[in-house]
């Protein structure tokens, strides 16, 4: 694998305050494929200083933007990277190990990654290691679900030792807005999927999903950030089920309004 070539993918939306540092970070890849979606702010004259392969295109949801930024890379290495995430050092050198190496029969690589959150590297609890499988071959890997779209690998994948790094929310605000947004999608997409509410779901779910973060999953160790990161993961999981529930009272408000129209 002496010619080994690397497509880094990346999805951009007025991201002007995090785009440049991300590209930086990437440089060393053989073409870097931006897929922006109508950006109001600098975030593709920054892009521009550094691939002319920088596209536009509507936002369709995160699986089919995935898919079709992957569709315009011309290498066999797919590298897929948020704008606020960065290869260390360390995982760079690891990455290229393995690329280089001719004995080389993975199909994907899995990416531990390591979030700053509230001023802290957040080192337990469910956000570490949080594996993303980030870099693949093109004809091997399809990305699925949404919101939170992953790539389904058809082959074998590694699990490497170093980290990614994510600089995650500026601040507390930042994240609720996130929460509410996400949940939202995932209401909707549960309700697609005909999944069943039921109102213990509501009660236990969240509960359950802090104890294994702060307590199974030692969370408590990453001091208040890390108590803060499960109670909002916790949250995060009951507002996804209680909007399902309220968007269910408001489709079924509407069958019986037209029913007595």
């Amino acid at each position: 694998m002496a010619d080994v070539k690397v497509s880094a993918c990346v999805m951009t939306f007025n991201n002007d305050d995090l785009v440049e540092d991300c590209l930086k970070n990437i440089e060393w890849a053989d073409e870097i494929i931006v897929v922006d979606s109508f950006s109001t702010d600098k975030t593709v004259d920054i892009c521009r200083k550094y691939t002319d392969k920088v596209y536009q295109r509507k936002w369709p949801g995160f699986k089919d933007q995935s898919n079709y930024t992957v569709s315009l890379a011309s290498y066999e290495w797919i590298l897929f990277i948020d704008v606020d995430e960065r290869i260390s050092p360390e995982l760079y050198e690891e990455i290229q190990l393995h690329l280089r190496d001719n004995s080389n029969s993975w199909d994907g690589f899995y990416f531990p990654r390591r979030t700053f959150y509230l001023g802290k590297w957040i080192n337990h609890g469910e956000w570490y290691p949080a594996y993303d499988l980030r870099l693949y071959r093109k004809g091997k890997g399809h990305w699925v679900n949404e919101p939170h779209a992953s790539v389904e690998l058809d082959g074998k994948a590694k699990y490497l030792k170093n980290d990614m790094w994510h600089y995650t929310y500026k601040d507390l605000s930042e994240q609720l807005e996130t929460i509410d947004k996400y949940t939202g999608m995932s209401a909707v997409e549960m309700e697609k999927e005909g999944v069943r509410f039921i109102i213990l779901q509501l009660i236990f779910r969240p509960f359950f999903r802090f104890i294994k973060g702060y307590f199974f999953k030692r969370g408590f160790l990453d001091g208040i950030p890390g108590l803060v990161s499960a109670i909002t993961t916790s949250f995060y999981v009951f507002m996804k089920y209680a909007k399902l529930w309220e968007l269910r009272i408001k489709n079924q408000t509407r069958v019986d309004t037209n029913k007595h129209e």
